[in-house]
């Protein structure tokens, strides 16, 4: 039986969906969060889509810390 893993799609990096974060950004924050995964397992659209997310909260947080 195939886990999730196995059956999930490798892909290029796409665009990101959040206005102001750019691929650059995106692939930096993946590379900190992935780099054991890599480079035996490229990065699938859910790798990408989770360090963008992550990317965004943790700016998000930084951000809200700054600001108190």
């Amino acid at each position: 039986m195939k886990t999730k893993s196995q059956t999930a799609k490798i892909m290029e990096q796409p665009s990101p969906f959040t206005p102001g974060v750019t691929k650059s950004m995106v692939r930096e924050h993946a590379y900190r969060l992935y780099r054991d995964k890599l480079p035996e397992h490229p990065l699938t659209l859910e790798d990408w889509v989770l360090a963008e997310k992550d990317l965004v909260n943790t700016m998000e947080a930084e951000e809200v810390g700054v600001a108190v």
